[in-house]
């Protein structure tokens, strides 16, 4: 297959390195054939073509020629330095596996949608081979960013000067800038796509602009041509990393994996500790991180709840699935979320703990990540596991030097064959199930919980304000009423919607009762602490510690709560909730009144 095609210019011919050259820890730039020999990416290729349909000729055009020339420029470099792919050769496995992955999930799709079938059959190759180079091209901009590299004599290879033609060696920038590859592509896909692939793919406006968008790194720009190569890279990322590529394959899209890593790692850096010599919040070991699993649940939703994101379940198993379908979760045997473990610490301290193990490299990279944890995690088997047990996993760190990852085993090929192979009439691996939750809003029945497990596009992330933004201030019906009027100010909390938690009515503000409440409760977690002591659910905590603060107006029979009448497009229902004896505890100017919301007073 590799014979099929040459390119049109001329190639340097790469020199090999003398004995003095490899003392020096020089690599020697290797030709394509050599690049692409290997049995593994052999098979990539094979599937590539597979899924194609066209003939071997117009393959080699096509799509063996821009894959060419794609490992000619990475040569051995890895994908990243400590994350997925930290490997020599890294970045070309990468890119082959993130094409197979996508041009499988491309199969699913008619395009463009919304034409004809005539026109979808017309333009079916140049959809097909536009994601193809989306996805090979996603990263590529890391070389010219990420890496500095250089050639015996010091002298600095850049990248869209053409590939490398001497030896060399290279190391990461330690100041690089995080996502800024993703603008970088558009140095360097030139030197893989040649003029008459672009010629021919601009005359199909639509395919145009969301291959140009995917370039520049605007995803969300790009429609179901980004979507494609989000997951595809998901699934190839969830494969380097020990997860499980299907489950990423099929995860929910507009997902929320950047912000739940965000979190996490915000959590690891600021609130949670680890390897402590009695309770902790976690324990690091060399190849795991072990989380306790309710805690890091309940703060992370606080966390993203506080930085303005709704749609974070309420539920913690609900959370843990959408952990496990980002693929950031490494599951049980059972393909479970939870772990049991027995913690013991060099002090003799021991303790027994339901856990979340995630993989180290996705949150730290390099030098950051921090001593492994000196004691025993020893991993607890199900009773029900015990036809076939394996022993309890002892994972004391022995160095704190962790090996670079090596490349994928035969083993791991063989599963990533059998994703790529199965069949289109199979269905994709479903989600768990998750009971969903009762809503407050306006067009649903009135239900206690004012939490939506459905998973939401995230809200813009809002700057905390003096008033209300600081969730590390202890719980109080003060601190509910900062945080209430800083969130509507801000509009994290939208006033008057089908889901709102605030309405306007009779000229004051409407508060309903308890989703407003609860949502406090998510997002300040502390807040059952305090609940605890007085015997009541962290959400009625809230609610008489706004009671006290007599802001609220009573009805002429003493009642507290108020009842609205809700009529909507579809179905007539009642809110309840508090109303503020001054609108001026919420809002600066009031909003005009709900129209579809009728004050009841109640005799």
């Amino acid at each position: 297959m590799l014979s099929l095609f040459q390119r049109k210019r001329s190639r340097p011919t790469a020199s090999l390195p003398s004995a003095g050259d490899k003392e020096k820890g020089l690599m020697r730039p290797e030709s394509v054939a050599s690049l692409l020999s290997t049995a593994r990416r052999q098979k990539l290729l094979e599937h590539i073509w597979q899924r194609t349909s066209l003939s071997r000729k117009h393959f080699a055009s096509l799509f063996l020629a821009p894959l060419q020339r794609y490992a000619e420029l990475v040569q051995q470099f890895p994908a990243s330095e400590a994350h997925h792919h930290a490997y020599p050769g890294g970045m070309l496995d990468h890119g082959l596996e993130i094409v197979a992955y996508a041009l499988k999930l491309r199969q699913s799709y008619l395009l463009p949608s919304g034409t004809t079938p005539e026109d979808q059959v017309v333009q079916a190759e140049a959809w097909t081979a536009a994601i193809a180079y989306a996805a090979l091209l996603h990263d590529i901009g890391k070389i010219a960013v990420d890496l500095h590299v250089e050639h015996a004599d010091g002298s600095i290879w850049h990248p869209w000067h053409g590939p490398l033609a001497r030896p060399y060696r290279f190391r990461y920038r330690p100041d690089r800038e995080y996502r800024l590859h993703s603008a970088a592509t558009g140095l360097l896909y030139r030197q893989v796509l040649d003029g008459e692939i672009l010629d021919w793919l601009s005359t199909f406006p639509p395919l145009w602009s969301a291959l140009l968008y995917v370039l520049a790194g605007q995803y969300e720009h790009a429609g179901v041509l980004g979507e494609l190569v989000i997951q595809a890279d998901r699934a190839s990322v969830a494969q380097a990393l020990g997860g499980d590529p299907a489950r990423a394959m099929t995860a929910p899209k507009q997902a929320l994996q950047r912000k739940l890593l965000d979190g996490l790692r915000y959590l690891l850096k600021e609130e949670l500790k680890l390897n402590q010599p009695q309770a902790s919040d976690g324990w690091l070991t060399q190849d795991s991180l072990w989380l306790v699993s309710k805690t890091v649940s309940d703060k992370l939703r606080a966390h993203l709840l506080a930085q303005g994101i709704d749609g974070i379940p309420a539920n913690n198993t609900a959370v843990f699935n959408v952990l496990q379908d980002h693929g950031m979760l490494q599951p049980t045997i059972d393909g479970k979320a939870i772990w049991r473990a027995t913690i013991t610490s060099d002090t003799g301290w021991s303790h027994s703990f339901t856990l979340l193990r995630l993989a180290p490299a996705l949150i730290w990279e390099g030098d950051e990540r921090p001593e492994p944890f000196t004691g025993i995690v020893a991993v607890e088997l199900e009773p029900k596991n015990e036809a076939s047990p394996s022993p309890p996993t002892d994972t004391r760190a022995v160095s704190p030097a962790a090996a670079a990852p090596a490349p994928p085993a035969a083993d791991s090929v063989d599963a990533l064959l059998a994703l790529l192979g199965t069949s289109d009439a199979e269905p994709p691996p479903q989600r768990p199930e998750v009971e969903p939750p009762a809503a407050t809003g306006i067009d649903d029945p009135p239900a206690p919980s004012q939490a939506n497990d459905s998973m939401l596009p995230p809200a813009p992330v809002l700057p905390s304000t003096e008033n209300g933004g600081n969730s590390r201030e202890p719980p109080s019906g003060e601190h509910f009423m900062a945080w209430l009027r800083q969130c509507v100010q801000s509009r994290k909390l939208i006033i008057n919607d089908a889901k709102a938690l605030v309405h306007t009515v009779a000229d004051t503000a409407f508060l309903v009762s308890p989703g407003v409440f609860q949502r406090y409760a998510q997002e300040h977690p502390h807040t059952a602490t305090l609940a605890k002591q007085d015997e009541v659910a962290d959400w009625q905590w809230v609610q008489k510690r706004f009671e006290k603060l007599h802001l609220h107006r009573k009805q002429v029979n003493g009642l507290n709560i108020w009842t609205c009448e809700v009529t909507g497009p579809r179905k007539s229902r009642r809110l309840h909730g508090y109303l503020l004896a001054d609108p001026r505890h919420l809002f600066e100017e009031l909003p005009p009144n709900n129209p579809y919301l009728q004050l009841r007073v109640d005799g």
